[in-house]
């Protein structure tokens, strides 16, 4: 083969791969600590990314088996398995729940093996997970086994078995309350309220959480209603608040001014530092929803 007809066959699949690479559907893995964590941090978005025609993938670390107040061991793991799917099946998505003990879960080199498998077998272009900063020690834990897959995903001799990454994904962090050593900040903001139901109704999949583990927890099992239709509008008016002047300022930048006024229900995300750092281009890329 002559050199000049090589470089022209190279340049030809240089184009076809980056015309694939633009226009195959998005890959997003979504990880959190529990059956649960990923829904109500990130279902709206799940939601929207897979009616756009999207693959999106939600991951529990833990089974959940250690989430309730009578209940317990491998029966309730069972259970919240068994949710986290119903979960899934309403979002339009994957949903897979790992099997390491709620409560029990550390960084360790064996569960960030997995990880690292798991984003690679996704072909992840996003992955959202927790900050490292978090009441919550599987928070912190899942955070931490996160971030150290963030640089290992792209390098061959870990977890050999597995091909690596081409390109690295962009790492992005849940919202989330905490203040120290910094607080929250608020870099993409999704606009969620035409999949706000269908949100509530996954979350509602969960019952042995919204109904009966968080209400033991917080002291307001008396709230609970019995009646089904009740029930969803319960959870919406628990689990969602106010859109503050930091979530104005970041729906304004990715929807307008005009549009931004008319959001009811946002979800919020940090950009990782870790992973690939997304242009203005590449967010819109990566999340075409974001449209004035």
């Amino acid at each position: 083969m002559k050199p000049r007809f090589q470089i022209t066959l190279f340049f030809l699949f240089s184009i076809i791969h980056f015309s694939f690479s633009q226009n195959r559907p998005l890959q997003i893995i979504m990880i959190g600590a529990h059956p649960d964590d990923c829904d109500i941090k990130g279902g709206g978005t799940a939601a929207l990314f897979a009616e756009m025609g999207h693959q999106v993938k939600l991951i529990s670390v833990t089974n959940g088996d250690a989430g309730h107040m009578e209940q317990g061991g491998g029966v309730l793991a069972k259970r919240r398995t068994e949710e986290a799917k119903e979960a899934g099946r309403r979002l339009g998505i994957t949903y897979e729940v790992l099997d390491h003990h709620d409560g029990e879960l550390l960084a360790t080199l064996p569960i960030r093996l997995e990880i690292i498998r798991k984003i690679r077998e996704w072909n992840a272009d996003v992955v959202i997970s927790h900050r490292s900063n978090d009441y919550h020690p599987d928070h912190r834990y899942t955070a931490i086994l996160v971030q150290d897959a963030a640089y290992m995903v792209g390098v061959p001799n870990i977890a050999p078995d597995t091909p690596p990454l081409s390109k690295n994904p962009v790492f992005l962090y849940f919202q989330d309350n905490f203040q120290k050593p910094y607080p929250f900040r608020a870099d993409i903001a999704i606009d969620i309220s035409l999949v706000f139901d269908k949100k509530i109704h996954a979350m509602d999949a969960h019952e042995s959480q919204f109904y009966e583990w968080l209400p033991w927890i917080g002291k307001y099992e008396s709230e609970v209603p019995q009646n089904r239709e009740e029930r969803i509008e319960w959870l919406k008016s628990k689990r969602f608040g106010q859109i503050t002047e930091a979530t104005k300022s970041s729906l304004e930048k990715w929807y307008g001014p005009q549009k931004a006024a008319q959001v009811k229900q946002v979800e919020l995300f940090e950009i990782c530092e870790y992973g690939s750092q997304p242009t203005e281009t590449e967010i819109r890329r990566l999340f075409p929803m974001l449209k004035p």
